[in-house]
């Protein structure tokens, strides 16, 4: 009686789709001998091991079902491989010429080799790689019928399984309904440790850190800005809210200063133009410039924010020009009572130019 194949071993069916040359370059040949039945090629050695026994029969059993969509069997396969300490992910896909999926191949992360353009001298630092070649690789293949089939390429790895699946980039993904909320929670300004206590209430097995909340935010930063720069979005912001703005730039195009201020601002600012505190913050932004808060004191002894004003430097210059468009702002001929600052001389030096007859106060 003939012994099933299956049996004997763990079988890797070679189509002729594309895939064949890729499968041999990337596999040791010790691990894809064995007899040729009916065209596929069958493991032998691999099943003398117990544990990679047991490992092997859960995604052979799938070999001999269909699922509705690739979605589905994407699904199976990765709840499979982290189970048993292993995490799957999509290593190619094709579509056909109706730009349906034909197939996925299916491997583990730590598949493939590290590549780069670079030659290793001019390389900039010394870097590891998680990718050692595993040449664990499933094959998703879509039926006549529309639906999916599973076929094995081969079930083993060449590492041991992780204990920790946090350790994979992949187990630390957002679904999407998490990433939605990641988004909204991001634009109302909570704090990323925050964000990922409200998700892990929601899910105990989230194994996100801090650094994919992190990492997220900054995709939607860069995605809601549609290619534009960071300053012209901010300027197209400023004009879309009706801000009143003021930039300078240099003799390359580049802007050294940006003076805005909100419509409700400014009414405040001419109604109440007496007394103004002006402090500046140093260098706490990503293009390390210098930001003047210009604070305006109302009738009721409360404060307001007058306007702001980016600067290149903390020179006299800079805050000559700031203290120039504040005057403009307040109008001809209307100069404050009072300005009250700290012991910056630059900016002492800039009141004394711009309003000469306004007396500086020091804060203590």
């Amino acid at each position: 009686m003939e012994e099933d194949p299956m049996v004997a071993g763990l079988h890797i069916s070679m189509s002729s789709d594309g895939l064949e040359e890729d499968l041999h370059s990337n596999h040791p040949s010790s691990l894809i001998e064995g007899p040729i039945v009916n065209g596929k090629y069958y493991l032998l050695s691999l099943l003398s091991c117990p544990s990679v026994t047991n490992i092997a029969n859960e995604f052979l059993s799938l070999s001999v079902k269909l699922f509705e969509t690739r979605e589905d069997l994407l699904s199976v396969v990765r709840k499979i491989g982290k189970s048993q300490g292993y995490a799957m992910v999509i290593k190619r896909s094709k579509r056909s010429k109706g730009g349906d999926r034909r197939y996925v191949l299916i491997g583990c992360d730590r598949g493939g080799s590290y590549r780069t353009s670079l030659h290793l001298r001019r390389r900039k630092k010394n870097s590891a790689s998680r990718l050692i070649d595993c040449p664990f690789k499933i094959v998703g293949r879509s039926t006549a019928e529309g639906l999916w089939k599973v076929e094995i390429i081969s079930l083993f790895h060449n590492h041991d399984p992780s204990i920790d699946m946090a350790g994979h980039p992949y187990s630390r993904r957002f679904t999407k309904e998490e990433a939605i909320q990641v988004e909204q929670m991001s634009k109302a300004g909570i704090k990323p440790r925050q964000i990922l206590f409200s998700l892990r209430q929601n899910n105990p097995d989230l194994l996100a850190v801090s650094r994919n909340i992190y990492s997220k935010t900054a995709q939607f930063r860069k995605e809601s800005l549609g290619g534009r720069s960071i300053i012209q979005a901010l300027l197209d912001e400023l004009g879309g809210a009706s801000f009143y703005h003021i930039v300078k730039y240099d003799h390359s195009g580049h802007l050294t200063h940006l003076f805005f201020a909100h419509p409700t601002s400014i009414e405040l600012t001419k109604s109440y133009s007496s007394v103004f505190v002006m402090d500046c913050t140093y260098k706490t932004n990503k293009y390390k410039m210098p930001l003047l808060e210009i604070i305006g004191v109302s009738s009721f002894n409360t404060s307001f924010y007058s306007c702001f004003v980016f600067m290149q430097k903390e020179e006299q210059q800079d805050y000559q020009w700031a203290l120039e468009m504040f005057s403009k702002l307040l109008g001809d001929g209307d100069h404050p009572l009072a300005i009250i600052t700290d012991r910056e001389l630059a900016l002492m030096k800039a009141i004394q130019i711009v309003f000469p007859g306004t007396p500086n106060l020091l804060c203590i």
